[in-house]
């Protein structure tokens, strides 16, 4: 059987670089995932995503079990097929979608009961149910199914959660295991950790996951709402207490700094639809803070979004260009933008992969702040 394999190949305090070692290819770590929703990194092309250093990509087990459906992705080769991506693929379990539909599930012990927002028709998602859905799929990197709840919680609410997560979370590695040997050849499922911001629940859940025993493990429930503070210090309670030797995935997150702090504390991989909805959206990364290109100052800038970056947009368009874009509206503002935003932060995990490297992560971290908040809390970001 062809093996999932995690190497550290460097340290510097809590953070590591590494790779994780796939038969579709390797991943370096630390990992930005671009978010590919329904099969699609919106507004790129495959190979685009590609050029920009990604090695992975998220997929989202909700919307491609309501559309087109995991049978039908079955029957026509699965999604590296489908969606023309020949690497490595996480695959969420639709959880975090289905507990957003508050007013459409009903949670019960065996799963989640609730209604397509696409069209109303009921479905049921359970542990099991999950796990078929990210098989047929043919995900390299599955999920268990979750209870994220919603913050601020009471304690007594959190408590109940987790346990349910935790119960999940070993039918979920059950099913997984019934898998085929041939469908289970080099990939992997990861626990999620959930526990709110209360360090005791985030340790409590953290045991019960290595206890199950997963090839990787996630953090959960973050980036909520909480704040930047309360994430970071839950990150500190909970990632001492993972399997070292296994990768470390913070879902959901996010700004830029909230990635840098969380690979100081240990986290090897992230997703986050931040750079593709901002470039939906007329905004663009850079090392000094986020633009807006809608703000009339960038109507007649003829430089560059970034002159350090190397993307298609920096490379033959100017600021003015991209702001005319944005305004009226052109497909072609949100092509160039992605692209953009998704080479910052491929740029800027790539960097971070150095600085751990060379043992110099903390003063990369310290500059990289400075730099980038300094310039933000001047440019409006609406």
């Amino acid at each position: 059987m062809s093996e999932f394999l995690f190497t550290i190949t460097a340290r510097d305090e809590a953070a590591r670089q590494g790779v994780i070692t796939t038969p579709r290819g390797e991943i370096r770590t630390p990992a930005f995932m671009p978010v590919g929703t329904a099969g699609t990194v919106k507004a790129m092309l495959p190979e685009s995503v590609r050029e920009t250093g990604a090695d992975i990509l998220l997929g989202n087990t909700y919307h491609l079990m309501l559309r087109p459906g995991a049978e039908r992705v079955a029957r026509l080769g699965g999604l590296h097929k489908f969606m023309n991506w020949q690497r490595p693929i996480l695959t969420d379990s639709g959880g975090f979608q289905v507990m957003s539909l508050a007013d459409l599930r009903k949670i019960t012990e065996e799963g989640v009961r609730f209604q397509s927002h696409i069209d109303g028709h009921e479905e049921f998602l359970s542990p099991e149910r999950a796990m078929e859905i990210q098989r047929l799929l043919g995900s390299d990197i599955q999920m268990v199914l979750d209870e994220c709840p919603a913050l601020p919680a009471s304690r007594e609410a959190i408590e109940k959660s987790l346990a349910l997560s935790m119960r999940w979370a070993k039918r979920s590695r059950d099913a997984f295991n019934l898998q085929s040997e041939a469908e289970r050849a080099g990939r992997a499922c990861f626990g999620i950790v959930q526990g709110g911001t209360l360090p005791d629940l985030r340790q409590r859940s953290a045991e019960a996951l290595r206890e199950i025993g997963f090839e990787g493990y996630a953090l959960g429930g973050l980036a909520v709402g909480e704040g930047q503070v309360a994430m970071f210090e839950t990150l500190e309670a909970a990632v001492p207490h993972l399997p070292d030797d296994r990768p470390h995935y913070l879902m959901g997150v996010g700004k830029p700094d909230d990635i840098v702090g969380a690979v100081q504390r240990g986290i090897d991989m992230f997703d986050c639809v931040l750079p593709t909805r901002s470039g939906r959206n007329g905004q663009a990364f850079t090392w000094d803070g986020p633009l807006n290109l809608k703000n009339a100052r960038h109507a007649e800038d003829d430089s560059p979004i970034d002159p350090r970056c190397a993307c298609p947009a920096c490379r033959h368009y100017s600021r003015a260009y991209l702001h005319h874009t944005v305004k009226a509206g052109e497909i072609i503002s949100a092509m160039l933008l992605t692209w953009h935003n998704l080479q910052f932060y491929q740029d800027l995990l790539a960097e971070l992969r150095a600085a751990i490297g060379k043992k110099q992560l903390a003063a990369y971290a310290a500059a990289f702040r400075a730099r980038y908040r300094a310039e933000k809390s001047t440019e409006s970001v609406a």
